[in-house]
Formats: C-alpha cells, structure tokens, sequence
C-alpha cells in the first residue's frame, strides 16, 4: 500500500495495488499520476453517474476461491449506452476486471497473447474466431470512450480516452481483445459469472440505489420531454435512455442534462395490454413495466407477425422482458452463460438440445418508455429461434452485438394476475361454462342423449328384444333427425358457428 497527498487538495490518495499507475482523489476528483518517485496532477476527472449497479469501491467477494476486492473503475461509453469497468485486486495481489453490463457480469484478467490475433477492423458479432486453446464467437465488436473514473487504475485514461473491444463467448468461458494500444491487442480471459455467485459483501442496498442512481447535479426520476414538454418518468441510474410516450423523441437521460438525441415524430397511441409504469408481483418480488416496444417481422403482413415486448425492471433481480404475441404470452431472460453453438441448425444448453425453428428480420415499430440501451423505430435485427418442447432460445444479432434469451410460456390469467388483472373467480367459471356451452352442437347434444337413453333401455332390450327394439329406433330418430336439421342451419347462416 502506498499513500500520497493529492497534489489538488492535499488530501491523502491511497494507492493498494502495485500495477496501479493513477488513481482519482475522492474528494476533489484531481486525477493523480504515480511516477517512480513522485505524483503528478492530471486535472479534474469527470464525475461518475451513479446507475443501478450495486457494486461500489471497498466491495469485496470471491472468485475461483480467491478473495477479491473493488478498487477503481472506469465507464465507458458507446453510441446505443454505457457500462461499468471494475478495477479489482485479489488477496494475493492480482489485479483483474469485473465487467458489469446492464446486469451481466464478468470477470477477467490479462492473459498471454496468442499467435495471429484477428484485425478489429475485420470483426463482426457471430465471427468465429480459433483463439488459442478453442474457437470462440464474437459476442460484442464496439468502439467506446471513457466518461468517468473513480479510485485506482492501472493505466493513464481520463476522459475523452478511446479504446477498441471485441468479446468473445463459448459458453460461461469470456475472452476480451483490447485494441486501445493499437496491434497486437491486449488479451484478457475469464468468465461470465452471476452476481450471487461472487459472494460479495458490502453491497448497495435497494433503497440505496433507488435514492442515488442517475441523481448527477440533481436529476431526478421524472423530466419533462426536450422535444415536446411531456412529463416522462423513468428509473434514474437503471435507464440510460428514453422514448418519450407523447412525441417518440429519444432522450439521453444518462447525463447531467436530458438531452435530445432524435427528435421523433407524434404517433397515434398504440393500444397495450399492460401499460408503462404498470407494477407486478412475481414470486414476492415487485416489478415496474419501464419500457414496451412493438416489432414486426419484415416481409408479413397482418398482427400475427407482430408481437409486443415488455421490459420490467427490479430493484434486487435487475431486467425481464415479458413477450405477447398473438399465440399467447412468454417471459424471456438474456443468458448469462451462452449454448454450445456451431452457426447451425442445434444448439444445446444444459438442459438439452435446441432444433432451428426460425430465422427472420425483426424491426422496431413503436417505442416507448425507459429502456437500458438506445431503442428506436426502425431498428432492425437478425433473429433465429431454437426450441425445445415447451422452452425456446432466441439469437438476436446485428453488426456490433448478438445476445442469447431463453423464454418459456406463461399462462395468460397467471400474466393478468401478477398485475393484478385477474378475473373473479365466479366470472371466469361463467365463462368457462359459455364457452363449452356455446362449442357444444345440437348433434353432439342428441348423441348424448342417445347413449343415456340406449344405457336405461339395455336391460329391457335383452329382456325382450321384439318389443323394445322398435321404440328404441323411434325414438333415437326423434332425437338424431332435428339435431341434424338445425345444426345445418346453423352452419348456414352468416357470423355463426366455430372459427367465426
């Protein structure tokens, strides 16, 4: 450990790792450069915007049996959001990188290079690449600049600083190429984790987030609209953009100043089955619906290529999308830990074997609310789709980045009553009897009429079947005759009938 005098206040600056070579004073956010034997002033950082992740600095956990704890960060930014980097060093010194993206996380650290890295310039999301011991699939190919540091780091940056990354997935298995210092880049190994498995302790709690995040010079969780002057609400610190439900503009809420960064033409209100801001209750837990879209898929026509995306959002479990389609309902989770795949047909996860069921072009139609990337009406992806009984996978890709999703269905009144939409218990057992009454026709009516009335005359008939059997036939055609008459009128006449 080693400690200093910030060179701007002259408040002591800590320095824990022996890799770090700058560190950010938490007091008056003077940037401080250690050289061998002294310190230098690199001017102000910019401040970090607090946001949803309750990972802070002094956080400490566990890793492949190894302690760890949070010691700097940077954030970076891309043109569709942001993520969180964190600077970590193990109990034996290693330093290393908790990766923190809209709820996902991973951990590396630097690795040896590897003959013949592929060009950044070359790099698409799906590329398979050989690297190494394995091939991979780019998961995420961006470029991205920094916009706040915090704590220690183990190389110069400050604000404005560029780097090129590509990551690449196999499995829970995470690789990251870093081209920030041009060819050959920087390699990086490790692994996608779940936050729950890292065993981290001093945590932010809920609360503690809900009345931090996004709170920069401060905002707060309700702005009105730059484009139009509309109340729109939002998660501070969950959300980093928003489509304002009255006009469609796109604001970027992820700054000090909610600015514009498309303006969007007013639409015609779009009828959902769950409104923005509706709350649900799953198992316990309470859930606020902070985004809907609506896509299509290119080259159909009529509803049933169009479905409508939900995304909820937790204070403790982070984001779930809700999908309606006109088959019913599904609740989908993006995947932490990626399906063995080879670019074909199958694709197989723990649980078994996927087969390829669809691949299609799906395009945003509508947009509204708060969303954790930029969304905006026209957005197109490749979409391929995996199934495995009742479960199904889901591949979305474009250029920069392809993310997997697992759905299963849902019931639709199990739907309805976590929003608190469940029918009466009286009304849906009204229901249920009309519906079977009014699929019932009066043939299906006479044939179970006839059985009941063969059943009672059985005995009679074996007793004495001459003067049975006549009354019998008689009246079976008293029943089946009329049955059959009115269920042809029935059929006939316009608006009648099943499917109608």
């Amino acid at each position: 450990m080693y400690q200093v005098a910030c060179p701007g206040c002259g408040a002591p600056v800590t320095f824990r790792s022996a890799a770090s070579v700058m560190a950010v004073c938490e007091f008056c956010r003077t940037t401080v450069l250690k050289d061998a034997d002294s310190v230098r002033d690199l001017g102000k950082m910019a401040e970090v915007l607090e946001d949803y992740s309750p990972i802070r600095i002094g956080v400490s956990g566990t890793f492949n049996q190894h302690g760890f704890t949070v010691i700097g960060r940077i954030q970076l930014r891309y043109p569709a959001g942001f993520w969180n980097e964190w600077y970590v060093l193990s109990d034996e010194g290693r330093p290393a990188w908790l990766s923190d993206a809209s709820g996902q996380y991973a951990v590396t650290a630097e690795a040896p290079s590897i003959a013949n890295p592929p060009k950044f310039d070359g790099l698409r999301a799906g590329t398979r690449v050989h690297l190494g011991d394995a091939v991979y699939v780019a998961s995420d190919v961006r470029s991205a600049k920094c916009v706040a540091g915090q704590g220690e780091l183990p190389f110069q940056v400050g604000a404005g600083w560029e780097t090129r990354v590509a990551d690449f997935r196999r499995g829970s298995q995470f690789l990251t190429l870093d081209y920030a210092d041009g060819d050959p880049p920087k390699i990086y190994r490790g692994k996608a984790v779940r936050l729950d498995e890292l065993k981290c302790q001093l945590l932010r709690a809920p609360d503690e987030i809900r009345d931090t995040a996004g709170r920069f010079k401060g905002k707060v969780g309700s702005l009105n609209c730059p484009s139009c002057g509309a109340t729109a609400s939002y998660s501070p610190g969950a959300t980093t953009h928003l489509v304002c439900p009255s006009c469609s503009a796109q604001i970027d809420t992820s700054g000090a100043v909610a600015e514009v960064i498309a303006a969007g033409e007013r639409v015609a209100a779009v009828k959902t089955t769950l409104e923005l801001g509706a709350k649900a209750t799953i198992d316990r837990e309470t859930w606020t619906l902070i985004g809907l879209m609506r896509r299509e898929e290119l080259g159909e026509e009529g509803e049933d290529s169009r479905w409508t995306e939900y995304l909820l959002y937790s204070e403790k479990q982070g984001f779930r999308w809700l999908v309606e389609t006109s088959e019913g309902w599904e609740r989908a989770d993006v995947l932490d830990e990626w399906p063995q795949w080879d670019g074909g047909s199958q694709a197989t996860l723990p649980d078994g074997g996927y087969s390829k069921i669809w691949d299609y072009q799906a395009r945003v139609i509508f947009a509204a609310g708060a969303f954790n990337w930029r969304v905006a009406v026209g957005d197109t992806v490749r979409v391929t789709e995996y199934r495995n009984g009742e479960a199904k996978l889901s591949m979305e890709a474009n250029a920069e980045e392809i993310t997997w999703s697992r759905a299963i269905a849902l019931n639709p009144d199990e739907v309805m009553a976590w929003f608190g939409k469940a029918k009466p218990v009286g009304a849906a057992l009204k229901a249920k009897a009309a519906e079977s009454a009014a699929g019932t026709t009066h043939m299906q009516m006479a044939k179970r009429i006839m059985w009941f009335l063969f059943g009672i005359n059985a005995i009679p008939f074996l007793v004495n079947p001459d003067d049975t059997f006549g009354f019998m036939i008689f009246g079976l055609l008293a029943l089946f005759v009329p049955a059959f008459v009115l269920d042809t009128i029935k059929t006939a006449v316009p608006g009648k009938g099943a499917g109608k």
